[in-house]
């Protein structure tokens, strides 16, 4: 049984339900430039990686120059959605309450996006100053640098770290920096492909505090 020293989130679909939103609207602009995207598309191919990583993907599909304005139209999209629709994850708010441990987050989005969607759900207090983002790092998940950046901006050896998850990049970012990880199948991504990628899956945020201090 692991004792650990940390526990590193995730942002989107761990503390924000924002996934749904953002695939949603990122969908929507994908097919208005000419990419007949669906929602269940953008699920599978874009969720958990970072928008560099995710614009990289649409210019190959287009074979062509992308909107100069695309990326900005699409954030202005994405936060009037954010503001009309976005919550807290179900349960986390109780979980966060019972786990007494350091915590801190890493995303794939900019720390201007986490404390964006943090302070609309009312969460950011518990993260300021511990959020780490994977434009800080030069590799996005599913490589290990952000989880490692993370790790280090808070004091805690990689191998004592827990991270939890909501996406298959993530899960495997997380397991290649040597974390234990947790992955959170109550939001998009099917348990089966969680656990494949390496994580001990989970279906309720009510499950946390006891995962983390059975050490699994």
């Amino acid at each position: 049984m692991m004792a650990f020293e940390a526990v590193i989130f995730d942002c989107d679909g761990v503390l924000v339900d924002s996934e749904p939103i953002a695939n949603r609207v990122f969908a929507e602009a994908l097919t208005d430039i000419g990419l007949p995207t669906t929602y269940e598309q953008a699920v599978d191919d874009f969720m958990g990686l970072s928008m560099t990583a995710c614009l990289q993907k649409v210019a190959q599909r287009l074979g062509t120059a992308m909107p100069q304005d695309f990326l900005a139209d699409l954030t202005e999209r994405t936060y009037k959605a954010f503001k009309n629709e976005l919550q807290p994850v179900a349960g986390i708010v109780d979980a966060l309450e019972e786990i007494s441990l350091p915590m801190c987050v890493a995303s794939s989005g900019e720390v201007s996006k986490m404390r964006f969607t943090l302070g609309l759900t009312g969460l950011l207090p518990r993260f300021d100053g511990r959020l780490f983002s994977a434009t800080q790092v030069a590799r996005g998940k599913p490589h290990p640098d952000i989880f490692l950046h993370a790790a280090k901006g808070i004091g805690a050896s990689p191998e004592r770290c827990v991270v939890v998850e909501d996406s298959v990049p993530g899960v495997r970012g997380g397991v290649s920096a040597s974390m234990a990880v947790l992955g959170f199948a109550g939001g998009l991504t099917p348990a089966a492909e969680l656990t494949k990628a390496g994580a001990t899956v989970f279906f309720d945020m009510a499950e946390l505090p006891g995962l983390l201090q059975s050490g699994f």
